[in-house]
């Protein structure tokens, strides 16, 4: 096997459990169904079968139900895929970002190591917590007071919940070397 090459091979969509495929319809949008379905990651989580179900139940309610908006989540979202260097979960990821809304600027400042003067406030709070919780794994009292207040107590943590979720995928994806699906490589990378 060569350093490219998966070390899992992903199991087939037709091996999905009908309950997989039905939590699988509820999630929010488009931007993660028909040709843009990650199918590559989620055939290689599916090799526990019994977590697996469990963790997509989680992960789509979550979508839905988080008080953060699915824009946000979705800010936050590419910020994690530029974090862990996760070109997977990136390039799934814009399509979803633009369908809710996320501007090109916006979607620039999820990859910048620059200060994140072009977002709004609110924004810029949400990826300087995201930032603070990979890098020091919690959020320091400097990082805390400048921004923390900018959130309803439901909402920080759903934000940790959402950081802690996309650590998961990224992980998965990078230490399995899990293959990006050949009709979202023309998309642009995080790389800036």
């Amino acid at each position: 096997m060569n350093s490219t090459s998966p070390r899992l091979d992903p199991l087939p969509l037709a091996t999905f459990r009908p309950e997989w495929l039905a939590t699988l319809a509820r999630i929010p949008g488009e931007g993660l169904k028909g040709s843009n379905f990650p199918l590559n990651v989620m055939g290689t989580i599916a090799h526990n079968g019994d977590t697996f179900g469990p963790f997509l139940e989680y992960w789509v309610m979550s979508k839905s139900a988080m008080s953060l908006s699915v824009r946000e989540q979705e800010l936050v979202i590419l910020r994690m895929g530029y974090l862990f260097q996760s070109d997977y979960v990136w390039k799934h990821h814009i399509p979803v970002a633009e369908e809710f809304g996320l501007t090109p600027i916006e979607i620039d400042a999820a990859r910048s190591l620059a200060p994140f003067d072009k977002l709004k406030e609110r924004d810029h709070s949400l990826l300087a917590l995201t930032d603070e919780l990979v890098e020091q794994r919690t959020i320091g009292d400097k990082v805390w007071n400048q921004h923390g207040s900018a959130f309803e107590a439901r909402e920080l943590i759903d934000l940790i919940a959402l950081v802690s979720q996309y650590v998961f995928f990224a992980l998965v994806n990078n230490a399995m070397k899990v293959r990006l699906e050949g009709n979202l490589g023309e998309i642009r990378g995080f790389q800036c």
